[in-house]
């Protein structure tokens, strides 16, 4: 079990600089207003652009009793093997979204991840980094 007080890794950091770099140029292109599976993938397709390795539709199993389970869990972005996305087009971030976030980085053993709510004005009020 690792330290929750240990920082983060600066290479995970300097990959979530970069995610957010990419989201904040796309947003500046398409703007609010599409859905999630098109920020998704224009997203996914940034990224790849700027050579990091991203997998779309992760499935992440819950172990129970040592057996790992397909509970249809699917995180929508894992880049570089560090650093999860997930994308939303909505309202508003609720702490639904970020439990959702808690428990995709439990389930995969990662400590940093990041929603982005595409459907703002600024995407800067749509960030929301988290780390286990």
């Amino acid at each position: 079990m690792r330290d929750p007080l240990e920082p983060v890794p600066e290479q995970t950091e300097a990959i979530a600089r970069s995610i957010v770099d990419a989201a904040l140029a796309l947003h500046r292109v398409l703007g609010p207003g599409l859905l999630e599976s098109a920020y998704e993938t224009c997203l996914a397709y940034e990224l790849e652009r700027r050579r990091h390795a991203v997998l779309k539709q992760v499935a992440l199993p819950v172990v129970y009793e040592s057996v790992r389970l397909d509970a249809g869990y699917r995180v929508d972005l894992m880049v570089d093997d560090a650093v999860l996305v997930e994308v939303k087009a909505v309202e508003a971030l609720t702490t639904l979204h970020e439990a959702q976030l808690l428990t995709y980085l439990r389930l995969s053993h990662r400590r940093l991840g990041l929603l982005i709510n595409f459907n703002v004005v600024l995407l800067k009020h749509g960030i929301k980094r988290m780390v286990l």
